[in-house]
């Protein structure tokens, strides 16, 4: 009888900044455009401690509520060099940030948003969130995602002023782990 060796472990990375390299990075938008706005913060692990080669995706719609897609019924993006798309790996201290604009409502009840998707070693299935807008009060008092969560859930999803940037940091497990969704 032939002896097998020991299969390997299955593990995620830290791979993801080398095999899935964007051209366009985190810029949605080129610097420099009109209303273009910084959204950016850490990724951590349930300790509080950075994950250093996560990767984070966003997609999103324009100002007017459209996506940068062909199958968005109500036609193309209105702003040029809008790319609706972004994906940016942490650093080493699980920072990221993004250039984009403030995405417009998609439909009557969504409030502006936008859908995130995170991927880090450890991780066997991606996870997926949204982030929210602090100045968006009574729309996302009427969002129907927001209204399923509890207030401490829904003060999770929306990014917090910080300056020049909209902070939004991502906790992937433990005391105020981000709200993540099955999708």
């Amino acid at each position: 009888m032939t002896e097998l060796g020991t299969t390997p472990s299955q593990t995620v990375g830290p791979f993801l900044s080398i095999v899935l390299p964007w051209p366009d990075g985190s810029d949605l938008v080129a610097d420099g455009t009109p209303g273009a706005l910084m959204i950016g913060g850490r990724v951590v692990d349930g300790a509080g401690e950075p994950i250093p080669d996560a990767l984070i995706e966003i997609w999103q719609a324009d100002p007017n509520g459209r996506f940068a897609h062909a199958g968005d019924p109500r036609g193309a993006v209105s702003y040029g060099g809008f790319r609706g798309f972004g994906r940016c790996p942490t650093d080493t201290d699980g920072h990221y940030w993004f250039r984009t604009l403030k995405p417009g409502r998609v439909d009557a009840e969504q409030a502006p948003h936008i859908n995130v998707t995170v991927l880090a070693r450890g991780l066997l299935k991606h996870l997926v969130t949204r982030i929210y807008f602090p100045d968006e009060s009574d729309a996302n008092a009427t969002d129907p995602t927001l209204r399923e969560l509890d207030e401490a859930d829904r003060a999770l999803l929306t990014a917090v002023p910080e300056g020049a940037v909209l902070r939004f940091d991502v906790r992937l497990q433990g005391e105020a782990e981000t709200p993540f969704f099955a999708v």
